[in-house]
C-alpha cells in the first residue's frame, strides 16, 4: 500500500478551510479525526482564526510547518485549484478535493477539471466531488461526510470502493445498521487522478482486507483496472462488483448482428467473468456477499444442510437454493444415524432441512446437532434458520454457531426469519454471516461454492500480416472472406464473376449443389434483399443470377459487384462470430448461435481482447447451443477444436488490425463433423 499511503494512513493533515463549528461541514473533518483518536499531526489552515479544535490555525499553507502528506480541501470550486497549486508547491503529497462543480457539471467544469489536474503536478489527488475516505483499520477519518456522525464502527476485512460519494454512505449506514465491519472506505468522485483501479492495487497489499466491493459506474482506464484486478485476485482475495446501467440498451448503429447482440452491460459481465471478478445483481448483495466471503471460508461443493426451528422459513430458504444450483441431500445414513440417536421428539433429523424443532430453545441440544453437521461428509455449508423465538435471546443461535464454528473450516451461515435487525447485527458482529432475507443468504451461499478458474492464461503473438493494399469502407464478401484466409481464418470453397454467364460458368467446377450469392460492398445483408439461394444445382445457376439479379435491383440501388458461387455445406453447426468495439473497455468478440437466429435465440458468450485458448474455449460451454456441438441427441461430435482455432485467428486478425476496423462478422461458421473443420460461411468486414 506504499503508493497511496499519504492517503490511506498519513502521518500529518492539512485541513484547508477549517472551521471551529463541529456542526457545519468545514468544522467535521477535524471533530472526525479527533474523535477517532488520530494521532498524526492535524494542521488547520484558516486566516480568520487562530486556533481551530484547540490547533493552533495557519494562515496560509505557505506558513504551515512542515510539508503534509495530506491536503484535506474544504473551499469552493473557484478556490479549489489555488490551493491544490500551493499544497503541490509546498510539497504535499496527496489531497483530497471535496468540492463539486467540476466535471460533472457540464463544459465549463470539465475545463475547471483539467485545471485542476494541472495544478496538481506530481501530488496526487482523490476527488473532485467526493466526500473522502475513511482508514476503518487503523481510525483515520478524511471526510466531511454526515455519515461519519455515527459513534460506533464495526471494523472488517471489506474494503468499499464507490465512485459514488452518497451510495458509498448509503452503504455505510446499512452496513453498520447490519452490523458488517469494513477495512476501508473510498469514495473515487470525478477521478481526476486516482480511479478505483488505483486503490484496487493498493488494497492488494493490504493485509487487513480480505474482500473489496465495487460500486461501479464506468471504468476509465481498462488495462490498468484489469492489472489491479488481478494483482487482487492473484492475493488471494475476492472482488465483488454492482455496476449500474443495467437498463441502458447499449444501442449502436452498427451494421453487423454483433452490434446489436452485445449492448455496454454485456461487456461489462464478460470482463468481470474474465477477471474472476463476483459480480452482484442487487443493491443488497453488495453488502451481504462480501460480509460472507470475508469469514474466509469456502465451500469444498454444493452441498447445504438447513437447519430450522421453523419450518415454513427453511422451505423459502430451500426453494431459493435450489433455484440457484445447489444441493440439499439427505444426511447419510451415518449422519442421520447420529442424529436420530439424539432421541427428540417431534424433530424430523432424518431429511433436509432438517427440523429440530423444540431443540432450537436448547442451547446443548443445538449444538450437538450442530457438531454432527459439522462433521458429516454429507455437507459442504450450514445453513441456520432463526426463528422468532432468537428475537428475546438471539445467544440460542449466536452461542452454538460460534461454538460448532471452531470445530470445522466449512461456512456457517444464518437467516434471520423474523423481522430482527438487532439480531442480524448481532450476529455479524460475532463473525457469523447473517442475513435479513433467504434470496441474499442463498446468494451468500451460492458466492462461497467453488468457482472455475479465470481464463487469464498466456495470449499468443499477433501475426504479423500485411493489409497496407486493402482500402477503407466496406468489402464485399470475396474480399473479406480472402482477409480472414490471411489469418488463417478457414473459409467455404468458392468462386466469384461479374456476370451470370461467368458464373454459370464457374459452377462447372462444382459437382454438387452449390450457393449462389449476390456480390455487393454496399448489401451487407444479402438475404434481406434476395440475394442468396441455397441448393441450386450447377446447371441452374446462370438462370438463378439472372432472376436474383432482377429481383435485387428491384430491392435495392446499392452497387452489384457480381456474383460469388459457394460450396453448399450440410452437417454443420452455425455459428456466429463478430467483433466489435466498447467506448471504454475497447475491443471484443463475440459467440453465439448462427443462422438467421441470432437475433432472435442471443444466446451468445463476449470476451475482451487478447483472447486465450482457454477463453475460446469457455465461450462455447457457456452457450446454450453449445451442445449442438458436443453431441446432443444423437447429433455427431463437432469439430470443437477447429471452432476454437477459428475463434483464434478471428481474434488475432482483430488484434493486428486495431482501429482499422470498424466492423467484422462471420455469420454463419460453419462447424463440421469432427475431424472434419470448421468454414467461415457469409462474411462482412468494415474498414477505416
Amino acid at each position: 500500500m506504499s503508493a497511496l499511503a499519504p492517503l490511506l494512513n498519513p502521518r500529518s493533515v492539512a485541513v484547508v478551510g477549517a472551521s471551529n463549528d463541529p456542526a457545519k461541514l468545514t468544522g467535521r473533518p477535524i471533530a472526525f479525526l479527533q474523535e477517532q483518536g488520530y494521532d498524526g499531526a492535524i494542521y488547520p489552515v484558516n486566516p480568520r482564526s487562530e486556533t481551530v479544535a484547540g490547533l493552533k490555525s495557519y494562515a496560509s499553507i505557505a506558513d504551515l510547518p512542515e510539508a503534509p502528506d495530506l491536503g484535506l480541501i474544504l473551499l469552493g470550486a473557484n478556490r479549489v485549484i489555488d490551493a491544490v497549486r500551493d499544497l503541490s508547491g509546498r510539497g504535499c503529497k496527496a489531497a483530497v478535493v471535496l468540492a463539486s462543480g467540476f466535471g460533472e457539471a457540464g463544459e465549463e467544469g470539465r475545463a475547471l477539471q483539467e485545471e485542476l489536474r494541472a495544478a496538481a503536478g506530481g501530488m496526487r489527488i482523490l476527488g473532485p466531488n467526493t466526500i473522502g475516505l475513511v482508514n476503518l483499520t487503523d481510525r483515520i477519518p478524511l471526510t466531511a461526510s454526515g455519515a461519519m456522525e455515527m459513534t460506533d464502527f464495526p471494523v472488517g476485512h471489506v474494503a468499499l470502493l464507490s465512485q459514488s460519494g452518497g451510495i458509498l454512505g448509503s452503504l455505510l449506514s446499512r452496513a453498520v445498521a447490519r452490523g458488517i465491519g469494513f477495512s476501508k472506505l473510498v469514495a473515487t468522485g470525478n477521478e481526476v487522478d486516482l480511479e478505483i483501479a488505483d486503490f484496487l492495487d493498493a488494497l492488494a497489499d493490504d493485509p487487513e482486507t480480505r474482500v473489496c466491493a465495487l460500486y461501479l459506474e464506468t471504468i476509465r482506464d481498462i488495462d490498468r483496472f484489469r492489472k489491479a484486478a488481478r494483482r487482487v485476485i492473484a492475493a488471494g482475495k475476492t472482488i465483488v462488483a454492482y455496476k449500474v446501467g443495467r437498463s441502458e440498451s447499449g444501442a449502436r448503429s452498427a451494421v453487423s448482428h454483433t452490434g446489436a447482440l452485445a449492448g455496454a452491460y454485456e461487456v461489462y459481465e464478460a470482463l468481470f467473468a474474465q477477471l474472476d471478478i463476483l459480480q452482484v445483481q442487487s443493491f443488497n448483495e453488495l453488502l451481504d456477499l462480501p460480509a460472507a466471503l470475508a469469514q474466509g471460508r469456502r465451500m469444498a461443493g454444493k452441498r447445504v444442510a438447513i437447519v430450522t426451528s421453523t419450518g415454513g422459513a427453511a422451505t423459502v430458504v430451500a426453494d431459493n437454493v435450489g433455484l440457484i444450483g445447489l444441493d440439499m441431500p439427505a444426511p447419510d445414513e451415518e449422519t442421520a444415524r447420529k442424529l436420530l440417536a439424539l432421541d427428540l421428539k417431534e424433530a424430523s433429523l432424518d431429511r433436509n432441512p432438517i427440523d429440530v424443532t423444540l431443540a432450537g430453545l436448547r442451547p446443548d441440544l443445538f449444538r450437538a446437532i450442530l457438531k454432527i453437521l459439522a462433521e458429516s461428509p454429507s455437507y459442504d455449508a450450514i445453513a441456520v434458520v432463526a426463528g422468532s423465538s432468537s428475537i428475546a435471546q438471539p445467544d440460542l443461535v449466536a452461542a452454538p454457531v460460534l461454538d460448532s464454528m471452531g470445530l470445522t473450516d466449512k461456512p456457517m451461515l444464518v437467516y434471520v426469519s423474523p423481522e430482527a435487525p438487532n439480531i442480524v447485527n448481532h450476529l455479524n458482529r460475532r463473525g457469523i454471516p447473517a442475513f435479513a432475507t433467504p434470496e441474499s443468504c442463498a446468494a451468500a451461499l451460492a458466492a462461497l461454492t467453488p468457482r472455475a478458474a479465470s481464463d487469464n492464461g498466456p495470449v499468443s503473438d499477433l501475426p504479423e500480416v500485411d493489409c497496407s493494399d486493402i482500402t477503407a469502407g466496406s468489402l464485399n464478401e470475396a474480399e473479406a472472406k480472402a482477409l480472414f484466409a490471411r489469418f488463417g481464418v478457414p473459409v467455404t470453397r468458392e468462386i466469384t464473376a461479374e456476370t451470370p454467364e461467368g458464373a454459370a460458368a464457374a459452377a462447372g467446377d462444382f459437382s454438387a449443389p452449390v450457393v449462389v450469392k449476390i456480390l455487393s460492398s454496399e448489401i451487407l445483408h444479402k438475404s434481406e434483399v434476395g440475394g442468396v439461394a441455397l441448393n441450386v444445382s450447377p446447371d441452374a445457376v446462370g438462370e438463378t443470377c439472372r432472376a436474383m439479379l432482377e429481383r435485387v435491383k428491384s430491392r435495392t440501388s446499392a452497387r452489384v459487384d457480381g456474383f460469388l458461387v459457394q460450396e453448399m455445406i450440410h452437417g454443420a453447426v452455425e455459428m456466429i462470430l463478430g467483433f466489435n468495439r466498447d467506448p471504454q473497455l475497447g475491443s471484443y468478440v463475440l459467440l453465439g448461435a448462427g443462422g438467421v437466429t441470432t437475433e432472435l435465440y442471443k444466446d451468445v458468450a463476449i470476451r475482451l481482447l487478447p483472447l486465450t485458448r482457454e477463453s475460446a474455449r469457455s465461450m462455447i460451454d457457456e452457450l446454450i447451443c453449445g451442445a449442438l456441438l458436443k453431441g446432443f441427441r444423437g447429433r455427431p461430435l463437432a469439430d470443437v477444436e477447429a471452432l476454437v482455432a477459428t475463434i483464434l485467428a478471428f481474434a488475432g486478425m482483430v488484434q493486428a488490425l486495431g482501429d482499422r476496423l470498424q466492423e467484422a462478422e462471420i455469420n454463419p461458421v460453419f462447424v463440421l463433423p469432427q475431424g472434419q473443420g470448421a468454414r467461415a460461411g457469409d462474411s462482412l468486414v468494415v474498414l477505416n
